[in-house]
C-alpha cells in the first residue's frame, strides 16, 4: 500500500518506511504559507453516553431500488473451518473471469448508473456543477519534493513530478540548477491515449545521466522497467518485466544499477507471480536474462527485498520487508572479491530503515523504541552491540530522517501532525524548523550539499515545496501549485473521541469557518486505520468539497495506523483489530455528541483496509449512519488472502488457516455478519477491473449480499470501474466521473444539495 493520490481510495500519502527509502521519498509532498488557516485543538472530552438523537433537517427520501432488480443467484458453499462450518453464498462471484460474472457485473453497473440520475433529478443537487468543482479542485494538482543528482562537473541536477491542469497524469520534469527551468522529461499524459498509463515509480542515476522508470498500464500497476537517456530525452533499449514496484540502486558511473523484479510467470506455480521477489543487477545493454542474481534466494515467497547503496558504490544494504511491523537488513561489501552478505539486524521483531553513507551506516529502528530513534553503525562492526545512539527516543514519533553534508534534519509526528528538527551529525538538536500549520511534511536533501526542501500540504494548503540554502539560511518557495487557491476558506481544528476501552482518538475537522455546531450539519467521517499508515492532513478534494456543501469533513486517526508509534499499530492489527472499528464507531458517536451531525445524516467513506472499515462498520452499528462508500474493500477475511497479493497481508491481519486467528477473522469478517432482514445504510460499493492488490471479488460479494439481505428502502449498489485499478496511476478524466458519482450519491443521501457559497 503505496503512493499517494489525495483523491483516490486510499491514502497513498503515508509515510512508507517500509518502502525503499528513493521509493519513500518519491511519495511524499510539499510547502506553503497559508494567510489565514483556523487551527485549534480541544480538551479531552467526556465519553459520549447521550442518546443518540437529535434535532435536525430531515435527509431526503431514499432511492429506491429493488431487490430484484439484478438477478443474484445464490449457490452456497460449506467450508468448515477448524470444526466451524460456515456458508459462502456468492461463492461463483470470485471468478472474475466468468462471462456469467461479466453480465452481472454490466448489470449492476447499469443500475448503479440510473439510480445515481435518478439522485441528480430528483433533487437540486446539479451533476454539471458537482462535476465542474471536482474538476477544478482536481486541477490544482500536485508537485513533489526532487531527488538530486551531482554530474561530473559538480553541478547540480533535480528531478520531480508535477501536475496541474488538464493533465491526466503528473509529468516527469529535470531542472539543471536549483534556481534554473524546469525541462519536460517523461509526460506521462502521452504515454497513453486516454490518459490511463501512469509512472508507477522512477530513480535517477545519480549523475542524473539516465532515470530507470516504471510504466503501467490501466491502473495495473505492474510495472515494465525503462531507461531514458536525460540529455536526448529517448529511452534506450533496455527494458525488464515484471518490476511492479522496483527497488533501483545505481552504482556510480550509471553504467549498471540493483533493481527487484518478480518472477515470470510460468516460472512458479500459477498465482506465485505476485511474490518470490529478488535482487539482480543489470547492466546497460546487457539482456536482462543474463541479470546477474544478487539476493533473496531462499526466503518465504512473501519476503519482499529492497536495495540501498552508499554513494562510493561499495556498500550495498538489503532491506526485507516481512510485515508492516518487521523487517531484516544485510550489507554486501562490494569491494572485497567473493564477499558474503552479513546480517545486521535479524531476528528481531522490529522495523530497520537504512540510510547507507560512505563512511557509516544509519538505521532508522523501533528496536527497542516504538516512537522510533535513529542508530550510526561502522561498517567494520556492524554487530548491534557496536551501534551508537544518534537521535534518541522521544515522545513524538520520529518518521524519517535526512542526512545533509553537515547535519541532520528529522521529521516527527506530534498528533497526528508534522514537525521538523534540525540537529548535529551526532544528534544534538539545533533548531526547529517551522511549518505553516497543523499539516504534513517531507524533506528532501543529500549528504553531499547542505540544501533541504520542504515538501508541506494540508487539508487546505496545496503541495508545495520550499527550499532553505544551507550556507545562508534563505528561504524560497522551489515549486508549487494552486498559488491563488484561498485556503482561508476553511477551518481545521482537532477534536478528540474516546474509545470504547477509554483510548484518546483524534479527529480532524474540516468545515468552513463559523460553521454551527447545533446538531443540523451533514457530515462525512473518514479513516484507515491499519498497516502502521498514518492518516495526517493532506490536501483533500473530498474533504473540501464536503466543506464547501454546507457539511462537515472528519480525518479519524485510528490504531492500526503509524500516528503514535509501534503500539498505537499493533493495538489495531491481528487479535486487536476489533479496536480500529471501536475507535472509528466512537468518532462517528462523538460527532453525534459534539451537536455536529446526527445519525441520519452522518455518512462514512474509505478505500481499501478502510473499505474493510467501512463494511465492518455499518455490519456493526447499521442505525449509526446513513450513508456509506466502500471502496477497493476488503470484505471476505476468511478466504482474502487467497487472491491477488493476499498473501503479503498475512502479518497484518493474520489468515483462517490458523484456527487461532480464524476466531478472531471470523467475529469480524463483515461479508459473514451481513444479517437477513436487518436495515441497512445507502452503500454504494466500489471497485475497478485492473485491481491488482484487492480483488474486486470482495466488492462483488458484498454487494450481492447486502442487497439480498436489507430490509428497507435504502439502496445497496455497486460500481465497478474498466480500465483502472486500486487507486494508484487513476487519470484526472476517471477521477472526476468517480468523485462525481460518489460524493454525488453521498451528497443526496445526506442532504447536501447546494455549495454554500460561490468558490
Amino acid at each position: 500500500m503505496k503512493q499517494f493520490n489525495s483523491d483516490s481510495p486510499l491514502p497513498y500519502r503515508r509515510f512508507a518506511r517500509y518502502l525503499p527509502r528513493m521509493t519513500a521519498r518519491f511519495i511524499t509532498r510539499s510547502v506553503a504559507s497559508i494567510a489565514a488557516f483556523s487551527v485549534g485543538c480541544a480538551s479531552v472530552p467526556v465519553a459520549p453516553t447521550s442518546p443518540l438523537t437529535a434535532s435536525a433537517p430531515p435527509a431526503p427520501p431514499p432511492i429506491a431500488v429493488t431487490k430484484a432488480a439484478v438477478d443474484t443467484p445464490v449457490r452456497p458453499v460449506t467450508d468448515t473451518y477448524h470444526g466451524v462450518p460456515v456458508v459462502d453464498r456468492y461463492r461463483w462471484l470470485e471468478d472474475g473471469d466468468s462471462a456469467e460474472v461479466a453480465e452481472w457485473t454490466a448489470k449492476q453497473n447499469e443500475q448503479t448508473q440510473r439510480a445515481l440520475a435518478e439522485y441528480f433529478s430528483r433533487s437540486s443537487l446539479s451533476a454539471e456543477t458537482l462535476r465542474a468543482r471536482i474538476r477544478s479542485l482536481l486541477q490544482i494538482g500536485a508537485v513533489g519534493g526532487p531527488r538530486i543528482a551531482t554530474a561530473a562537473s559538480g553541478e547540480r541536477i533535480y528531478f520531480h513530478t508535477k501536475r496541474e491542469g488538464a493533465q491526466n497524469q503528473p509529468t516527469l520534469y529535470v531542472r539543471n540548477r536549483y534556481d534554473g527551468k524546469d525541462r519536460v522529461l517523461i509526460d506521462a499524459s502521452a504515454l497513453s491515449a486516454d490518459g490511463t498509463a501512469a509512472i508507477d515509480w522512477w530513480e535517477p542515476s545519480l549523475e542524473g545521466r539516465l532515470v530507470a522508470w516504471g510504466v503501467s498500464e490501466s491502473g495495473n500497476e505492474e510495472s515494465t522497467l525503462h531507461l531514458r537517456d536525460v540529455a536526448t530525452g529517448k529511452d534506450l533499449a533496455d527494458t525488464i518485466k515484471y518490476t511492479r514496484n522496483a527497488s533501483i540502486a545505481w552504482r556510480p558511473g550509471g553504467k549498471s544499477f540493483f533493481y527487484t523484479r518478480y518472477p515470470a510467470p510460468g516460472s512458479v506455480p500459477p498465482g506465485d507471480e505476485k511474490y518470490f521477489r529478488k535482487v539482480y543487477e543489470h547492466r546497460i545493454g546487457q539482456d536482462p536474462k543474463t541479470d546477474r542474481y544478487v539476493f533473496g534466494e531462499g526466503r518465504e515467497k512473501t519476503d519482499s527485498p529492497t536495495v540501498t547503496l552508499s554513494p562510493n558504490g561499495r556498500w550495498l544494504v538489503a532491506r526485507v520487508h516481512e510485515g508492516w511491523q518487521k523487517s531484516e537488513l544485510y550489507l554486501l561489501d562490494l569491494a572485497k572479491k567473493g564477499a558474503t552478505w552479513r546480517e545486521i539486524a535479524t531476528g528481531s521483531d522490529a522495523l530497520f530503515d537504512p540510510v547507507a553513507l560512505n563512511d557509516k551506516l544509519y538505521i532508522h529502528t523501533n528496536f527497542e523504541a516504538p516512537r522510533y530513534r535513529l542508530v550510526a553503525v561502522d561498517y567494520a562492526a556492524p554487530t548491534r552491540d557496536k551501534w551508537r545512539p544518534v537521535i534518541a527516543e522521544s515522545e513524538d514519533v520520529l518518521t524519517d530522517v535526512t542526512i545533509l553534508k553537515g547535519s541532520i534534519v528529522a521529521t516527527y509526528l506530534h498528533d497526528a501532525s508534522s514537525r521538523i528538527q534540525r540537529l548535529s551529525r551526532a544528534g544534538k538538536p539545533i533548531a526547529e524548523l517551522p511549518l505553516p500549520s497543523i499539516g504534513t511534511a517531507s524533506l528532501f536533501g543529500d549528504e553531499r550539499s547542505d540544501e533541504l526542501f520542504i515538501h508541506f500540504s494540508s487539508f487546505a494548503t496545496p503541495p508545495s515545496v520550499e527550499r532553505i540554502d544551507g550556507k545562508t539560511g534563505k528561504e524560497a518557495m522551489w515549486d508549487q501549485v494552486g498559488a491563488k487557491f484561498r485556503g482561508g476558506q476553511y477551518a481545521v481544528s482537532r477534536i478528540y473521541a474516546t474509545s470504547a476501552d477509554g483510548t484518546r482518538v483524534p479527529l480532524f475537522i474540516v468545515e468552513k469557518p463559523g460553521t454551527p455546531h447545533d446538531s443540523t450539519r451533514a457530515a462525512v467521517l473518514n479513516g484507515y486505520g491499519g498497516f502502521n499508515i498514518s492518516m495526517t492532513p493532506g490536501f483533500n478534494s473530498r474533504a473540501l468539497l464536503t466543506a464547501e456543501y454546507g457539511g462537515v469533513w472528519a480525518t479519524a486517526v485510528l490504531r492500526g495506523g503509524g500516528e503514535f508509534g509501534e503500539t498505537w499499530h499493533r493495538a489495531g492489527m491481528l487479535g486487536n483489530k476489533q479496536h480500529v472499528f471501536d475507535d472509528f464507531i466512537a468518532c462517528a458517536e462523538e460527532l453525534v455528541h459534539e451537536k455536529i451531525t446526527t445519525p441520519n445524516r452522518l455518512g462514512i467513506v474509505g478505500g481499501s483496509n478502510g473499505g474493510l472499515l467501512v463494511a465492518t462498520a455499518i455490519t456493526q452499528r447499521p442505525e449509526l449512519f446513513r450513508a456509506a462508500l466502500s471502496l477497493v474493500p476488503l470484505t471476505d477475511m476468511l478466504r482474502y488472502d487467497n487472491f491477488r497479493i493476499g498473501k503479503l497481508w498475512v502479518p497484518e491481519y493474520g489468515t483462517s488457516a490458523s484456527a487461532e486467528q480464524f476466531q478472531f477473522l471470523y467475529a469480524y469478517s463483515p461479508y459473514h455478519h451481513v444479517v437477513d432482514g436487518k436495515r441497512y445504510p445507502a452503500v454504494l460499493v466500489g471497485t475497478a477491473e485492473s485491481d491488482s492488490r484487492v480483488d474486486p471479488m470482495h466488492a462483488r460479494k458484498f454487494a450481492a449480499r447486502l442487497q439480498a439481505a436489507k430490509s428497507g428502502a435504502e439502496p445497496v449498489l455497486l460500481r465497478v470501474e474498466s480500465k483502472a485499478g486500486h487507486g494508484a496511476g487513476k487519470p484526472i478524466s476517471k477521477l472526476v466521473d468517480q468523485l462525481t458519482d460518489e460524493m454525488g450519491f453521498l451528497f443526496y443521501e445526506l442532504g447536501m444539495t447546494t455549495p454554500s457559497a460561490a468558490n
